[in-house]
């Protein structure tokens, strides 16, 4: 993939997406998260705690070279990336994508959070690939969505899981 113009970039009209990766280590996954973020047009890619940074190979690798323009930051950890972008815009929703007893399916008609027709900000946060997103992270959600497993494995890859909420949120 050739690296886009200064004009290409300034013509993307981002949407209000942030992707919070708590701790997600491996770097394929970091780079196929850039991908994913450069596909829905999000504002930034944060992360945090143990995330590799770029530049990296593995990333540069998955993410193709949208690293390079696919704004992002570390911060030392979610809970820190989550209270900045609160403190940004308190109507940010935040939304984490994990397994827990108060999370309700990613694809409920019934959660206001989970509509961006009306241009609501929001934040996805994924978490490390065999602990998930930290408690903490947890209790300062907006709303914790899950998707259903079916089979015998009970998750899914972190870049899958993040692209069917997406998708679903951006109907």
């Amino acid at each position: 993939m050739t690296k886009p113009s200064e004009a290409d970039l300034a013509k993307i009209k981002r949407r209000p997406i942030w992707i919070i990766l708590d701790n997600v280590m491996d770097t394929y996954n970091i780079g196929s998260i850039f991908r994913l973020a450069d596909a829905v047009a999000a504002q930034e890619v944060l992360l945090c705690g143990g995330s590799e940074t770029p530049p990296a190979s593995r990333i540069h690798k998955a993410a193709v070279g949208t690293e390079e323009w696919v704004q992002w930051q570390y911060m030392e950890t979610a809970v820190l990336a989550i209270a900045k972008l609160k403190n940004q815009n308190s109507k940010i929703k935040i939304i984490a994508v994990e397994q827990d007893e108060r999370a309700i399916p990613y694809n409920s008609p019934l959660h206001p959070s989970l509509n961006l027709r009306e241009g609501t900000p929001i934040a996805i946060v994924v978490g490390h690939e065999t602990e998930g997103v930290s408690k903490e992270v947890l209790d300062m959600a907006d709303v914790i969505v899950e998707i259903p497993m079916y089979g015998v494995n009970r998750s899914m890859n972190v870049v899958v899981a993040t692209g069917i909420v997406l998708y679903r949120i951006l109907g």
